[in-house]
């Protein structure tokens, strides 16, 4: 793969919009992020050394308030996850709540996905991607923000192994058709047999408050759920 496909039209992982960082909030970046945060180097990391075992990796892009992370950390105690916020309200709301769970399976960065993808991650490194709702761009003249593109599809199948899952979710049918098509012709990726029901959410997705807003306001969801060759 050409990763200087990327750098000629970068592919941001998300829209800074930071909403209000509570004393809450900073008091766990000041105590838990030694514990659970990961410092952007632009280095390969030692995953292994970062979570002091050899376990199953997948990493979650985008996870908001860190609802569903921390509901996987626990739910899949076997696997290390990480998870990948540029909001810092967010990242400190699941730190908090990691640290009230005593979970320790899962690392964070408060930095742009695509970045820690291209120079941190090793190739062929996770078992799975999970992208849940990212920004839908929704006006036509912004779809080529969006970050489900052929470059980060490549990108993404780069760093993890044959046989691992990818999973992307979103509750705008436009998306949805332009993920589907973008899929269709990704190369490395088939369609999950066991998952193939866009409209079926799969079982280890929780149903999300960013969902149920979505279903409020009178939107489907779909699921993705594709397998690297």
């Amino acid at each position: 793969m050409d990763e200087s496909a990327l750098h000629q039209r970068r592919i941001r992982s998300f829209v800074l919009r930071q909403g209000r960082f509570t004393p809450a909030q900073q008091r766990a970046f000041d105590q838990h992020w030694a514990r659970y945060g990961l410092d952007y180097t632009a280095a390969r990391r030692d995953l292994l050394a970062s979570f002091g075992r050899d376990a199953a990796r997948v990493l979650e892009i985008g996870f908001g308030n860190g609802e569903q992370l921390l509901h996987s950390a626990q739910a899949e105690a076997a696997s290390d996850f990480i998870g990948i916020e540029v909001h810092r309200p967010g990242v400190g709301r699941l730190m908090n709540g990691l640290a009230e769970a005593a979970v320790d399976n899962v690392r964070l960065y408060n930095h742009d996905a695509v970045e820690v993808l291209e120079h941190e991650i090793a190739p062929a490194s996770l078992a799975e991607v999970r992208i849940y709702f990212p920004d839908p761009w929704h006006k036509k003249r912004h779809n080529k923000r969006r970050l489900v593109q052929p470059e980060f599809l490549a990108l993404l199948a780069s760093r993890v192994i044959p046989g691992g899952r990818l999973h992307l979710a979103t509750d705008w049918a436009d998306y949805a058709e332009h993920i589907r098509d973008v899929l269709a012709s990704a190369p490395h990726w088939r369609i999950d047999a066991q998952h193939a029901d866009p409209a079926v959410r799969p079982p280890w997705r929780i149903e999300t408050h960013f969902e149920r807003r979505g279903l409020r306001l009178g939107h489907g969801v779909w699921d993705f759920v594709h397998e690297r060759t």
